[in-house]
């Protein structure tokens, strides 16, 4: 049975040099009250040092919480993510080459835990190959300390019956680190309270393969026996200790919401009311535009930042009961929070272990992707994880940009103090930004658009002023908003050399430059 401990025992459990996976997505299922007595210990006593933290979704606020608070010299010394972005100190250290980070997909780091929980040695896909992670270019390293390092976690295999793959290597994890909602005394976990499902059962197995102890937190303790066997997230067999929470209000659902009972399933609240309407600005006709690309049965997942709302045009126009919108956290149906609530849904109507979803992802069962535009090369090839110097991470990205069958890049045409403004249904743009978003070559690649197309899959970038599609020929420039130039506000303004259609490119549909456009339905009608 596991044995009942307080934050500040837990914290002692944490020795020098080990190495923690933990569950968690933004602030999700981040076991902050442990977290805080390891802090705490280290910097009265230096111990526990030299941590190796792997974590598959970014882990933080994008502020000072999560793994931000575990962002000191000597504490954390290596990290193997997908994203880490959200915690500004940890991606300070590894600019300053004081911490070694390998940056791998979010859906192939769930997929390593698995194969690792069964003691294999890791895991064959398609994924990286061409980008940044795959070991012909970087292997995901993200600074010269980590090349010094020497530990590979991705080698290329060039022909497994008579095909190119990358194999990603097992993790061996001294501590499965994770929260849930509550445990009965034989350490059966449940999380009813919790947005997100995580990958609790995958950390577990591997940590526990590994000869490793699984750490949970939780809210509350109930008597064996008590609790829903099937709510249960993780069985009682592979949990070691439980820590029952002294301060539970400190727990976050997402980055930005304590608790709303419309994001763990319990209630269904009225969209309209719980989603604020998006602004009439520039953004609102390109994310309309993205919308008239979907069609009435999709399923269909939108990405950080821009594409979150997504969701609100389509709630806006009636329309959001036609499709399924789907997160990368394993969240299906219902309207995804956008901003610091990205991961979790209004209204949600089934939840999946996240690394279940990128099974669904990985097997090119989503029809539409909405991605944001970051920097995009000559090829359509995209840079999301490190941009004018600043290391981001991949994320969910190649894993679901790379499979889509439909990838939509959605955002402005240049960045860094852009200023546009709609007058009479025309796009002005009073400022332009100050850096190019589509250039001859990126710094790094995340999604390779040769081998999406190779899927026999679509790719195209809608921005404020143009439409641009990726075919076998090239990059095709087929449409532009009313009132932009074409030559002095998109060809002047990029590195590209676009496919113009005979006759020029085609007028982007004026309707989408007015206040209210109720379109839609006709266009998922028709």
């Amino acid at each position: 049975m596991p044995k009942v401990i307080t934050p500040k025992e837990a914290a002692e459990l944490f020795s020098d040099n080990c190495t923690v996976a933990t569950a968690a997505f933004g602030l999700a299922g981040w076991p902050e009250e442990i977290a805080l007595e390891v802090e705490k210990r280290f910097l009265e006593t230096g111990h526990p040092s030299n941590i190796t933290h792997i974590h598959a979704a970014g882990i933080g606020d994008w502020v000072d919480r999560g793994e931000e608070i575990w962002a000191h010299d000597g504490l954390v010394t290596r990290v193997i993510a997908s994203h880490m972005g959200s915690s500004p100190g940890l991606i300070k250290k590894i600019a300053e080459n004081k911490i070694a980070a390998w940056n791998l997909p979010l859906g192939t780091i769930l997929q390593v835990y698995r194969e690792a929980g069964r003691r294999s040695p890791g895991l064959l896909t398609k994924i990286g190959l061409g980008t940044f992670m795959d070991p012909r270019v970087d292997g995901g390293k993200l600074n010269p300390l980590t090349k010094e390092d020497g530990e590979e976690f991705v080698e290329y295999v060039p022909d497994f019956n008579g095909e190119e793959y990358l194999f990603y290597k097992s993790y061996k994890p001294d501590i499965g680190f994770m929260r849930g909602t509550t445990a009965d005394t034989n350490g059966n976990i449940t999380c009813e309270k919790e947005a997100l499902n995580l990958e609790m059962l995958a950390v577990a197995q591997m940590t526990k393969a590994n000869g490793g102890i699984v750490i949970v937190q939780v809210e509350s303790l109930a008597e064996a026996g008590s609790l829903n066997p099937k709510l249960v997230k993780v069985p009682g067999i592979y949990v070691d200790y439980i820590v029952v929470a002294e301060k539970p209000e400190i727990f976050m659902q997402t980055q930005a919401t304590h608790y709303n009972r419309s994001f763990s399933g319990e209630v269904r609240v009225p969209v309209g009311d719980a989603m604020a309407k998006m602004p009439f600005d520039e953004k609102k006709p390109l994310l309309r535009r993205v919308v008239s690309e979907i069609k009435p049965g999709a399923k269909v997942n939108c990405g950080i930042g821009l594409p979150t709302f997504t969701g609100a045009i389509l709630a806006e126009e009636g329309c959001d009961g036609k499709i399924t919108l789907i997160s990368e956290s394993g969240s299906i149906g219902g309207v995804p929070g956008g901003g610091r609530d990205f991961g979790a849904h209004w209204n949600i109507e089934a939840s999946c272990d996240q690394g279940d979803h990128f099974t669904f992802f990985d097997g090119g069962g989503l029809d539409v992707g909405v991605f944001g535009i970051s920097e995009v090369d000559k090829d359509g090839n995209v840079n999301t994880s490190l941009l004018n110097g600043k290391i981001m991470g991949v994320g969910g990205f190649s894993n679901i940009a790379g499979t889509a069958r439909y990838a939509i890049f959605a955002g402005s045409f240049t960045a860094g103090g852009i200023e546009c403004a709609i007058e009479d249904g025309k796009l002005v743009i009073k400022k332009e930004g100050k850096f190019k978003k589509f250039v001859k070559s990126c710094p790094q690649l995340t999604f390779n658009a040769e081998q999406s197309l190779k899927l026999g899959n679509r790719i195209l970038f809608v921005t404020e002023r143009c439409v641009i599609e990726r075919t076998t020929e090239g990059m095709v420039l087929k449409e532009i908003a009313p009132g932009i130039d074409l030559q002095t506000q998109i060809l002047d303004q990029c590195d590209v050399d676009f496919i113009i259609p005979e006759g020029g490119p085609a007028l982007m549909d004026p309707k989408l430059f007015q206040p209210e456009w109720g379109g839609l339905k006709a266009i998922m009608e028709g």
